[in-house]
């Protein structure tokens, strides 16, 4: 299974350095590249296939956390790995709530940023250490994890959980089977089944429940 993969980056000469560390993995496959977020989205118009974003941050016309944001409201199934050259806390911030999945140094090696997709992709958070410990920090508030026992009852399938985050962001079902490569009947086939395991009778009863038990 190959893994695609989109750039975002206003320096093309990092798009190159980049695309250079990719070029070892014979799985992966650079699908497009963009100079700004307005680039990106363009692209992705045309063309969703995507399992992973590698997004720098600063940028003109429409910066990587502007982006991040659209690109998760539109196409949540996509991966966004926010790659830069600072570890800034408050970018880190922004970009967590904006909905990036990982946070990788730009001076990263190959092989750990091959691993930091890898990992990415089978539903864990690249981050290196340095990136990994100001998280912490920034969230050493108590998180509310409520009902660890109850979350533990509810078990959806992982598709279910991506018809669930697609649902949460208002997409129609179309929009879903699209994004998720698949029919319509089989996306209300899901949700009929979410209904059923959440206990709940309408969409927004169970993107409400989900969230309140860390599900999505």
């Amino acid at each position: 299974m190959n893994i695609k993969v989109a750039i975002v980056d206003d320096n093309t000469f990092l798009i190159h350095a980049i695309k250079e560390k990719l070029s070892f993995f014979d799985d992966v496959v650079v699908k497009h590249t963009s100079l700004n977020g307005s680039e990106l989205l363009t692209k992705l118009e045309e063309n969703h296939n995507l399992d992973v974003i590698l997004m720098d941050i600063e940028m003109p016309v429409l910066n990587g956390i502007e982006a991040t944001q659209v690109v998760k409201q539109k196409y949540p199934q996509i991966k966004i790995i926010m790659l830069t050259a600072f570890d800034n806390d408050e970018h880190i911030f922004n970009s967590i709530k904006a909905g990036a999945d990982g946070y990788l140094l730009k001076e990263i090696d190959p092989e750990g940023l091959y691993n930091g997709i890898k990992e990415t992709l089978n539903g864990g958070a690249a981050m290196n250490p340095s990136i990994a410990l100001k998280t912490l920090k920034l969230l050493r508030n108590p998180l509310n994890i409520e009902n660890q026992k109850d979350k533990e009852e509810i078990s959806l399938s992982k598709r279910e959980v991506e018809v669930l985050e697609q649902l949460s962001t208002g997409l129609s079902y179309t929009s879903i089977a699209d994004n998720l490569f698949l029919s319509p009947s089989t996306v209300r086939k899901h949700i009929e089944n979410i209904y059923k395991k959440l206990q709940v009778h309408s969409k927004i009863e169970a993107v409400q429940k989900a969230k309140n038990h860390n599900i999505i």
